[in-house]
């Protein structure tokens, strides 16, 4: 007898066989094989690549990245000024911006300045009538320190809005090109609220992006058709399809098949495959990311420096990186990779020392055997290929120096929100850039985000790393910024609130049909202006 999970699978393969062969005279559909299923279609609420992904092709934001570059461009905002001390910032809007049209929706105007309202107000303002729905938990918004940056948002006329900030912030032009700053349609929202379904603005969304939404089945398909009425670079392509296949063995096995036309995160054991097959694609760049192991500088015996550097000393950095990165990564000594300005080359990285490691353990009072609990990460990431693994040699290498670590994991939804909530003693965690400034990677041991709840995973609070932190972002000086981060780059070392493990490269397998596709630095996956030969 076929099982559930054989005979869901084989619907799909079906699914998506007659999707890509089309009516294959007249349409073009791009089939994208993904990781896994989005939390939901609404990018404030989530902090996942998987989920970021999901929703992009739906979505504009003010301000855009040019596809494949970190260089900012206008999105739905057509310009912008900035007053001399750096405090207002005055977007004109994009006119003639059309809301998709669904099943359920059909728009009785164009974008506008409510709807950049709505968007910004529904993260920002607790008595918002959307604020709680869908959880209502913005990451995001608070992690780039919104709600104590930004003193007001107004709407001067219909095609124009003007911020406020309580202080000059140099990285907020990048940051509102992120995901978290996409915009919703406040009629749609309003439709959705009379009805009694508030939550189908994140279920079932409507943008102004390249693509439109039209159904999801979770943990198989995604279905998106091309907007005709796009406004900037346009789906060369009349349908897209994410095929939601978890395995990355599976993704390449569909990829070869034909099944699919790009997918993501391949194996590094695969690569060679990969590569010498003359019917793919594999491009690749040095990635803007972070694999790092996280003490809760909360809990004791990481409340103390001498034990975190012990942990630092204790892993054979060298071993995991050739073992599980398999040549497509590079040992990580700070948060940033070498591809970022303000990398700081000076910094002395722990060497592998169990020895040493002993030794300062003993002089922090720790009495072996010591239990402690090992977080690893139960997906793919673009920066970790496997967690498991690396967890199993982190655990090897500890017994070395008299700890036992047992591994501990969750459902990836789970996993982060417990440990976001610091439930955690040690744990796997990462970082793809979001917007190519230095500041995207620092904030992550910042004091705002060691709240309960906040991206912080150390828990980390240190007030001479915090203030350089704070003083950068108000600086317009690259000279002195620089000089900052690198400074915060040794106070990091030195109290070591994580074991930096890698930088990866990112490689991403496609068919040689596909083109137009342009990687991008920060990991998205975007098909506007890709093509089927």
């Amino acid at each position: 007898m076929m099982s559930s999970s054989k005979f869901a699978g084989s619907a799909l393969a079906a699914l998506v066989a007659v999707l890509m062969a089309g009516t294959a005279a007249s349409s073009k559909t791009l089939v994208y094989c993904s990781e896994g299923s989005p939390e939901n279609f609404t990018p404030a609420l989530n902090t996942t690549g998987t989920s970021f992904d999901a929703a992009r092709p739906i979505y504009d934001e003010l301000i855009s990245f040019k596809r494949g570059t970190v260089d900012i461009e206008p999105g739905l905002a057509e310009s912008w000024t900035i007053t001399p001390d750096g405090k207002e910032i005055v977007f004109k809007l994009r006119k003639g911006v059309k809301f998709h049209t669904t099943a359920t929706f059909k728009p009785t105007r164009d974008f506008n300045a409510d709807d950049v309202l709505f968007s910004f107000e529904r993260q920002g303002k607790a008595d918002h009538p959307f604020s709680k729905v869908s959880g209502g938990v913005y990451t995001y918004y608070g992690d780039m320190d919104m709600p104590k940056l930004l003193k007001s948002i107004e709407k001067m006329d219909d095609y124009t809005v003007k911020m406020t900030l309580n202080e000059p912030n140099t990285p907020i032009l990048a940051n509102l090109a992120m995901d978290f700053a996409a915009i919703h349609s406040a009629e749609y929202a309003a439709q959705v609220m009379k009805a009694g379904k508030p939550e189908q603005l994140d279920q079932v969304p409507v943008g102004t992006g390249p693509f439109s939404f039209v159904s999801y089945q979770k943990d198989a398909v995604i279905r998106f058709k091309a907007n005709k009425e796009y406004w900037g670079e346009k789906a060369l392509v009349d349908d897209l399809v994410y095929a939601i296949t978890p395995d990355p063995t599976a993704r390449f096995a569909k990829l070869r098949a034909g099944e699919c036309h790009v997918m993501g995160y391949p194996r590094p054991a695969d690569l060679p495959e990969m590569q010498k097959d003359p019917l793919l694609n594999v491009i690749n760049q040095p990635g803007l990311n972070i694999a790092y192991w996280a003490f809760n500088t909360q809990k004791p015996p990481f409340d103390k420096k001498e034990v975190r550097q012990a942990f630092n000393m204790a892993i054979d950095k060298a071993a995991i990186v050739k073992d599980v990165y398999l040549g497509a990564g590079q040992p990580a000594k700070n948060l940033i990779p070498k591809t970022i300005w303000s990398y700081n080359d000076a910094v002395t990285d722990y060497p592998y020392d169990p020895t040493k490691a002993k030794e300062l353990l003993a002089k922090a009072g720790v009495t072996t055997p010591l239990e402690i609990d090992l977080w690893y990460m139960p997906v793919q990431r673009p920066y970790n290929p496997n967690g498991k693994r690396i967890g199993e040699i982190m655990q090897a290498d500890l017994e070395k120096i008299g700890v036992k670590a047992k591994l501990v994991t969750y459902e990836w939804g789970e996993y982060r929100k417990r440990l976001q909530q610091g439930e955690h003693l040690t744990a796997q965690f990462g970082w793809t850039g979001d917007n190519g400034d230095p500041d995207n990677f620092f904030f992550l041991l910042g004091c705002a985000g060691a709240r309960p709840g906040g991206g912080n995973a150390s828990k980390w609070c240190n007030k001479e790393y915090d203030d350089r932190l704070l003083k950068a972002r108000s600086s317009t000086s690259l000279e002195e910024r620089t000089k900052l981060y690198k400074e915060m780059q040794l106070i990091m070392k030195e109290e070591a609130p994580n074991f930096t493990i890698a930088h990866s490269t990112v490689y991403e397998p496609m068919r040689k049909e596909v083109s137009g596709y342009k990687q991008s630095p920060f990991n998205r996956h975007q098909f506007n202006g890709v093509d089927l030969k």
